[in-house]
């Protein structure tokens, strides 16, 4: 794989990432995560910089207004920070800036007053809503050099990969 045609040209262009850490002799399931790996941070770097340099926001913020944007009845907190695989404490956080800055709305669970349920304001559900929309237009424009059929051949293979990974998990471990 030392000798594909995106090997050459990330290593001319200084921007091999992760990649760098293998060599020729290195299995080829090592090579294809080394090259998952630099993929995801090189277009989580990018959303990130676009986020913060057009919105003013945190990839962690808009993650976290995505989650409940789905759920316009909101969400509890610790329910909100296991689909954002976070800490409560890193939730309280985001949630205490977003509500100062009045896009969540923090309220008590009517079935369990010890949990708070946290909602999109209007003004954060406006806001969202215009950078969702940005938003896929980055992620169109950075996977505009693949055709459908790739996308949904490799969608289809990461899922396969994900599954397998979560069933060779030893019960009880987590990330």
């Amino acid at each position: 794989m030392r000798n594909d045609a995106s090997h050459a040209a990330l290593s001319d262009a200084e921007e091999l990432g992760h990649e760098a850490r293998a060599g020729r002799e290195d299995h080829a399931m090592l090579r294809l995560w080394l090259r998952m790996l630099a993929s995801t941070t090189q277009i989580e770097a990018e959303i990130r910089r676009r986020l913060r340099e057009r919105f003013g926001i945190s990839l962690a913020r808009f993650d976290y207004m995505a989650q409940l944007y789905r759920y316009e009845e909101g969400l509890k907190m610790r329910v909100l920070s296991r689909y954002l695989m976070v800490t409560g404490g890193n939730v309280t956080g985001l949630t205490d800036e977003l509500e100062r800055d009045g896009l969540v709305a923090r309220a008590h669970s009517p079935d369990d007053r010890r949990s708070w349920i946290v909602s999109l304001t209007p003004k954060g559900r406006a806001s969202f809503e215009a950078m969702a929309k940005e938003h896929e237009q980055w992620i169109l424009e950075m996977f505009s050099g693949l055709d459908m059929k790739t996308v949904r051949q490799m969608h289809a293979q990461l899922g396969q990969l994900r599954v397998h990974v979560m069933r060779s998990e030893p019960a009880g471990e987590e990330g």
